[in-house]
């Protein structure tokens, strides 16, 4: 039998792919952490292979993989040498199928789907996760459906429509869309592999497990990560837990959880000194992709910030827009404004701690900025003109 747990009523409960939530309190359940000792399959291709015993499933089917997982871990060398900076790297989550973390979850998600015997799938998405369950779902041949918001971008509607997946752009509040899901999921046999699916946070772990082996078998001092509905920072959390309690580590990295400061909720309250988070009536930022008022898993957020010494705060919009411009400039990295957060939060915090040597820092870029091309209109970039006649001498001194 699969359990899962409830970290604030530290009670267990069986898998039920229809609802991910606590049926005493409400929060996100995540898996039981087995007892037994575990390692990894290094000798593996496949990314799910390699950490298997990490993870929820009894067997990977090869042919479900979109090739997901081994993203590289760049060092920052020009950014580190502007600011001054101890060595600091990005793990670039881009570089997955579909061009964002969300392909890691929702692999182990569909895997799990497969062996359970399920075949019509589904998400609440504003972009990147949509993208990624049509893509999964149709490499597994499943029906997938995909609940919009209103004011979704044409760039997410078409990069998720094109795998053939059912579009519904759904009129009203968001998060009420999110809990009506799981309704209509159980009602019509659909897995809603939603934000903070308890699978969807066991494959956001292997991004831990990889920084860690990338790192040479260590941990950096902190990892910065955007923070929307919380499951991504979760995951990441999770695994440095495993790897503490297998005795690879000694101890945790700081955990930084980043928001955009218009829509802010876990960094208002943590600031505040509180264990939870009140609902924003309004959201307004250029990073689309974590404004979330009301993030579904943001109590647990805060419970596993405070237990494992880490922090969570916000940056502006300008911030973020001068972030993604350096990371594109200085290192070639094309963030979207979400995975810019991740920059603008240590320029932010470095002025305010100080850093020994060995303070490694590894930014998490959760995705690629050519989802999110409506962004760059807040960003200056010039074009010259010039005749070919005059082009030599338009060229001397730029």
């Amino acid at each position: 039998m699969i359990e899962l747990e409830c970290l604030f009523c530290e009670e267990k409960h069986r898998l039920d792919l229809f609802n991910s939530f606590c049926p005493e309190c409400g929060e996100p359940l995540l898996f039981f952490t087995p007892r037994r000792k575990r390692k990894f399959a290094l000798d593996k291709i496949l990314t799910l292979e390699k950490f298997l015993e990490f993870l929820p499933l009894s067997r990977v089917d090869p042919r479900l993989s979109l090739g997901e997982g081994n993203t590289p871990l760049v060092p920052l060398r020009r950014l580190r040498q502007k600011y001054g900076f101890p060595p600091v790297f990005a793990k670039n989550e881009a570089m997955n199928p579909t061009g964002s973390f969300k392909d890691r979850g929702t692999a182990v998600a569909v895997q799990k789907a497969s062996e359970m015997g399920i075949k019509r799938i589904g998400t609440v998405s504003t972009g990147n996760m949509a993208a990624s369950t049509a893509a999964y779902g149709a490499k597994a041949g499943f029906k997938t459906f995909v609940f919009l918001k209103e004011d979704s971008t044409p760039e997410k509607i078409l990069s998720t429509g094109i795998h053939g997946a059912v579009l519904v752009k759904v009129k009203g509040d968001y998060g009420k869309l999110f809990k009506a899901s799981f309704e209509i999921g159980k009602k019509q046999n659909i897995y809603f592999m939603n934000s903070v699916d308890p699978l969807r946070i066991e494959g956001y772990k292997i991004t831990g497990y990889e920084i860690f082996l990338q790192l040479g078998c260590r941990a950096p001092r902190y990892i910065f990560v955007p923070v929307s509905s919380g499951g991504h920072l979760i995951g990441l959390i999770r695994s440095f837990q495993d790897l503490k309690r297998e005795g690879l580590i000694q101890s945790l990295p700081i955990f930084v959880g980043v928001q955009a400061k218009g829509c802010s909720p876990l960094a208002h309250a943590f600031a505040q000194g509180m264990s939870k988070f009140h609902r924003l009536s309004r959201a307004e930022t250029i990073a689309h992709a974590i404004s979330n008022p009301a993030p579904p898993a943001g109590n647990l957020v805060l419970k596993l910030i405070r237990e494992n010494t880490g922090l969570i705060m916000a940056v502006t919009d300008r911030e973020i827009l001068a972030a993604q411009r350096e990371l594109a400039e200085f290192e070639g990295i094309f963030a979207d404004p979400a995975s810019a957060t991740t920059l603008a939060g240590l320029i932010k915090l470095s002025k305010s701690r100080r850093s020994r040597p060995r303070d490694e820092a590894v930014l998490v870029i959760t995705g690629s900025g050519l989802k999110s091309m409506e962004t760059l209109k807040k960003q200056d970039i010039a074009v010259h003109k010039a005749s070919l006649e005059r082009l030599y001498s338009a060229l001397a001194g730029k």
